[in-house]
């Protein structure tokens, strides 16, 4: 709009010009017409009177001057005296200047001004007209020349000077004034840019009112594009029971940490959009491997380390993702490199990566793990400190120790199931595939939160068989499996116990919150074995006062 402004303020200008000129070529056509005229009929006779003074330059024609009557007498006034006489008049009357000018000068009148003398050797040479534009007495004028060529009307008074028919005999100039012009092209640029004006900012208006309105659409769009993916992000926590609600307190930690080292509002909204979405790889993990609550093992927690890499796949193929999409990929990259995926350390980390990094690290160290009790905050800062400069950068270490110092942790927050379906999902990597009942792993996550109102197990029992390899080898696996099954349904289904573990092959145990007398169901289990060569020996104990925590400390005792 201002380029517009800029040109059409030059046309303005510019045509201020033309129409000067267009002035300037009509008054001389009409001085011309006007000479041409007197000039036709060899001059005319005027009155003389004190302003028409008979024309001394005429003195050598006869009948110059002639009486009409007693009263009058009149004189002969050639074009150029005639014309001069004109040009004065409207010169005095509108401004503008005329001039009639030769190099042979007749009139000293008529002597060509510095302009004029340029003007007319260039007429001479061209036969055509001359203008620019010239300053005179400190005012710009239009200044255009017009040759004046040797009729022979013209050799009666200018004969003697030597010109002949078709000479360039001098010009006539005109001075136009420019300020007229200007005014008026001032008067339309202002006119010009007040349309211009309105119309820029009525264009400005729509433009913002149109910005507003899509990037309102554009940000509904975007919160509802948010919604499902966060959504997705809940099925997958759902899926994961175990770590339910870990996106919200990892970003939750980050912006803390992201907002004492004074990254502005933008970076924190990168980093908790980052946050939210940084697990979102999990969908491709297979179950057996996600929502295994045990350790994993090599292979296992390869797969598992794949997530991040599908993360930021994901992300990055998201244009309004593709910013964070790299935050997600190194959150699991180490300050002294020994991370993943691609082993990055120091400053090669992106510093939100990072600070993801001690959030994530801050939030597993205050949730209760499977084989590994919450810290408390204080136990996490002392920790992040104790990894400073290897997993994680110090910088990020002192910011957080100053963001979470006051951070209160929900005491609920746990991996260990709460609902009868959770247990259930839960049991269902802890059972045992021959038998249907508990397996050793599961006995071992129970003596280590066997100190909780979940559990609770005051007695031990050790069930043992005895020669069952015999019976495996003398009526094969698949029969020593359905006698093992068959065993196992009994000792589960006697109605008084309440867990009931499988720990090695042939060797069972039983943790009960009731003292009970295993003697009195142990003659169902013998029917069992009757005529398999088998034997059963057990023991049992009260957990207490053996200070059981773990399976090694069961494992003496058995």
């Amino acid at each position: 709009m201002l380029s517009a402004a800029v040109v059409l303020m030059y046309q303005d200008y510019a045509y201020a010009n033309v129409l000067a000129k267009h002035e300037a070529v009509v008054s001389v056509n009409k001085d011309l017409a006007y000479r041409s005229w007197v000039a036709s009929h060899g001059g005319v006779y005027v009155p003389i009177t004190d302003k028409t003074l008979p024309n001394t330059y005429l003195s050598h024609i006869k009948n110059r001057d002639v009486n009409t009557s007693a009263s009058q007498q009149l004189t002969l006034m050639n074009p150029a005296y005639t014309l001069s006489q004109m040009m004065k008049d409207y010169s005095e009357l509108y401004g503008t200047k005329g001039h009639i000018t030769s190099r042979i000068l007749m009139n000293p009148k008529n002597k060509p001004d510095s302009w004029e003398e340029k003007a007319l050797e260039d007429v001479e040479i061209t036969r055509e007209a001359v203008y620019e534009k010239a300053i005179i007495d400190s005012e710009e004028y239009f200044r255009y020349l017009s040759p004046l060529v040797t009729e022979k009307s013209c050799l009666k008074c200018h004969a003697f000077q030597g010109y002949k028919i078709g000479d360039i005999r001098g010009g006539v100039s005109v001075s136009i004034p420019m300020k007229k012009f200007y005014e008026e092209a001032f008067s339309h640029s202002v006119v010009n840019a007040s349309v211009i004006i309105i119309i820029y900012l009525l264009g400005l208006g729509v433009i913002f009112y149109g910005r507003r309105k899509t990037r309102e659409i554009l940000e509904d769009k975007i919160k509802d594009y948010e919604q499902h993916i966060f959504s997705l992000v809940n099925i997958i926590e759902t899926r994961d029971s175990y770590t339910a609600g870990h996106t919200q307190r990892v970003a939750k930690y980050s912006v803390l940490i992201a907002k004492e080292m004074g990254f502005n509002e933008e970076k924190v909204d990168d980093m908790y959009r980052a946050c939210m979405l940084h697990d979102i790889g999990k969908i491709s993990t297979p179950d057996s491997i996600l929502l295994k609550p045990g350790k994993l093992n090599a292979l296992e927690y390869e797969i598992i380390k794949e997530h991040v890499v599908v993360s930021y796949e994901l992300l990055s193929n998201v244009d309004i993702y593709k910013e964070i999409a790299e935050i997600v990929r190194h959150h699991h990259e180490h300050y002294d490199g020994s991370g993943y995926p691609q082993g990055l350390k120091g400053d090669e980390i992106p510093i939100l990566s990072q600070i993801m990094t001690v959030a994530d690290a801050f939030d597993a160290m205050t949730t209760n793990r499977i084989y590994k009790p919450r810290k408390s905050v204080k136990e996490a800062i002392k920790e992040l400190n104790a990894l400073s400069s290897k997993q994680f950068s110090t910088q990020i270490v002192n910011a957080a120790t100053i963001a979470l110092e006051d951070i209160e942790i929900e005491m609920s927050i746990t991996q260990r199931p709460k609902s009868k379906i959770e247990r259930e999902r839960f049991a269902y990597f802890y059972k045992d595939q021959v038998t249907g009942i508990y397996n050793k792993e599961y006995l071992e996550f129970v003596l280590a939160y066997n100190h909780s109102d979940e559990f609770d197990m005051k007695y031990a029992s050790g069930v043992y068989l005895h020669s069952f390899n015999q019976y495996n080898k003398k009526y094969g696996w698949a029969e020593g499996d359905k006698l093992l099954k068959k065993f196992a349904k009994i000792l589960d289904g006697s109605g008084r116990n309440d867990l009931v573990f499988r720990i090695y092959g042939d060797d069972f145990v039983i943790l009960n919150k009731q003292q009970i007398e295993i003697e009195s169901y142990i003659s169902n289990l013998e029917e069992v074995l009757i005529d398999t060569g088998i034997t059963i020996t057990y023991r049992h104990f009260d957990m207490r006062e053996k200070d059981i925590k773990n399976i090694h400390d069961l494992e003496e005792l058995l």
